[in-house]
């Protein structure tokens, strides 16, 4: 096996031998195994071992297990003790989930801080069997099937290509040892499930399944990538306007795809989605029709699709506190961005962000609030006042964009819809002496969805 690993990393990972690498370890035999024959290579490995205290003395004797090890070897090893039931508890994870995040985030800080290139782990052909087999069973998508990446970002597995059998002989013929962990003897996960029961008659029926297997993961990975050059042809007319907040789809190139809902789906499955016929339902809906995942919602509105974050606290905004502003207040932060009060001699420019008011005419402290149902205001420029309603109306105002629309106020009249439209009644008039200039500044951001 050895021979063929060799290969493997100058045909494949050739990148491997001139970097940092980090191994992730837990003492059992597929880590074990990566260990020893990255070992034998001469590559620049360090190991990295998580105890997840979920095994009682098990788990210490797992960390003890590698330490000697990396003794033996005379390897640097780190290792990390984490209160895993606690963790998963607190951020309502399962056992399984909660393990997972902990030790990527914490195999990711050790890379960044230490400087490694690679973080490697021991994944093998029949990891990546039941990996597929799990995707199928739940339902998913092409993705879903293509198996686990050799290469994701700085995360390698160079194992991948292995069978557990080939692993198994390589350690006895080396008489290397390996822990055993004992939870991997149980039906309870479907991982393990799938391992004991389902796997072995398949290799029964068919003794070459894992190189049939690899063939078609092969080429479903040839289809994905048709697939998403599709999807991006698709995107690139789709996709209007992006930014952190939230991305604007044009529902046309979906209604002419052949199959709207396939795409739809390609699009939106990173985002939590489940309900696809609900989502396939919005292309034809009427305005203000929503679809939530949990952290996501889609909007149609009017010709359009917007995607934003899951905000409850914004869909119910009229309960939020209203944000007072005293008179002497130069600078102060808002939820609307930051908002400056500076004294002028002249109205100059014209900007959506800067308004100019009467000092005169407003009474203090003035108050910063979301907009409700009712709001009337004198728009500038016009004659007679109108429904912030109508002017939302007017303006084609998107659902998300009323959500997120903030008032300055005195008393109880609008001074400003910010960012958008002053009010006449505190405009800047002939007798006016004392001027204010109140400019509203909102930090750019990245393309974040």
């Amino acid at each position: 096996m050895l021979k063929n690993f060799t290969n493997h990393i100058d045909n494949q990972l050739p990148f491997l031998k001139e970097g940092k690498l980090l191994i992730a370890i837990s003492g059992g035999l597929d880590s074990v195994i990566l260990t020893h024959l990255c070992h034998e290579l001469k590559l620049d490995i360090a190991l990295a071992h998580c105890n997840f205290n979920l095994r009682g003395q098990e788990s210490d004797q797992d960390e003890n297990f590698v330490l000697e090890l990396a003794e033996n070897l005379e390897l640097d090893v780190f290792i990390e003790s984490f209160s895993t039931l606690e963790f998963a508890k607190e951020h309502k994870l399962s056992t399984q989930m909660a393990a997972r995040e902990l030790r990527y985030n914490w195999f990711s800080e050790l890379a960044e801080s230490l400087h490694f290139d690679y973080i490697l782990t021991a994944h093998h052909a029949d990891d990546n069997l039941e990996t597929f087999l799990i995707h199928l069973t739940r339902g998913t998508g092409l993705s879903g099937l293509t198996g686990i990446p050799e290469i994701n970002e700085n995360i390698v597995r160079p194992l991948l290509a292995f069978s557990r059998e080939a692993l198994e002989t390589y350690a006895k013929d080396h008489n290397l040892k390996w822990r055993e962990d004992s939870s991997n003897a149980s039906d309870a996960y479907l991982r393990n499930k799938l391992r004991h029961h389902v796997i072995p008659v398949l290799k029964e029926t068919n003794p070459n399944l894992l190189q049939n297997f690899k063939t078609t993961v092969d080429n479903l990975k040839d289809t994905t990538d048709i697939v998403e050059e599709s999807l991006r042809a698709v995107a690139k007319r789709a996709i209007i306007d992006i930014d952190e907040h939230k991305m604007v789809l044009d529902i046309l190139p979906f209604k002419k795809a052949n199959n709207p809902k396939a795409y739809l789906y390609e699009m939106f499955k990173d985002y939590g989605f489940t309900a696809w016929s609900d989502i396939e339902d919005l292309l034809d809906a009427q305005s203000g029709k929503q679809v939530f995942s949990d952290t996501y919602r889609l909007v149609k509105d009017r010709t359009h699709l917007i995607l934003t974050h899951r905000n409850d606290d914004i869909i119910q905004s009229d309960s939020e506190d209203a944000l007072h502003i005293i008179e002497s207040t130069k600078k102060i932060q808002t939820p609307a961005g930051t908002l400056f009060f500076d004294e002028a001699d002249a109205v100059f420019g014209k900007r959506s962000n800067v308004i100019f008011v009467d000092r005169d005419a407003l009474t203090f402290p003035l108050s910063l609030r979301k907009w409700q149902e009712g709001d009337v205001f004198h728009p500038l420029g016009m004659k007679g006042k109108k429904k912030l309603s109508k002017y939302f109306k007017d303006e084609k105002l998107s659902l998300v964009d009323k959500e997120n629309v903030w008032l300055l106020i005195s008393e109880d009249n609008i001074v400003w819809v910010m960012d958008r439209r002053a009010d006449a009644r505190f405009k800047v008039r002939k007798k006016t002496t004392d001027i204010i200039k109140i400019t509203l500044e909102t930090s750019g951001g990245t393309k974040a969805l």
